[in-house]
């Protein structure tokens, strides 16, 4: 357990990768309003945006999340600690003004990115874009 990393996993500096390319800034390792101790993956801190990457493991994952047989007593326990950590962590950064966004280490990059996108569009004022209406549909159009 202490051998795995806790940060600069592959998934994270992938989807950090793919965002400074997307030519957004962020701050990594940033501290969670109202405790120091623990962290934000990426932050964008103008948009009061956090994002984490969890791994599926660690996160219990509802798709590839596993439990070790052996010692599995403790294993759902520290399993179940670090998931309620998480809404412990969530609450803190929405009481403090935060938008959070989670991504599994399994999504795709280019889904994980557009995910953040559109939760920096929300928190910046802006809408997601329309679906096209079709002519007849639009309003103040009158009936054919």
């Amino acid at each position: 357990m202490s051998r795995a990393p806790r940060r600069e996993t592959a998934p994270e500096l992938a989807l950090r990768r793919a965002l400074h390319a997307a030519r957004h800034r962020f701050r990594v390792v940033y501290p969670v309003p109202g405790n120091r101790r623990r962290t934000v993956d990426i932050a964008f801190t103008r948009a009061r945006l956090a994002v984490f990457v969890d791994g599926c493991f660690w996160h219990s994952c509802p798709e590839h999340g596993t439990r070790p047989r052996a010692n599995e007593a403790w294993w759902a326990g520290k399993l179940e600690a670090n998931r309620s950590r998480d809404a412990d962590t969530d609450r803190l950064l929405r009481e403090a003004g935060w938008s959070v966004v989670r991504i599994w280490e399994h999504e795709d990059v280019p889904a994980a990115v557009a995910k953040v996108e559109d939760a920096l569009d929300l928190s910046r004022g802006r809408r997601p874009p329309r679906a096209a209406t079709p002519p007849g549909d639009a309003p103040g159009a009158s009936p054919p």
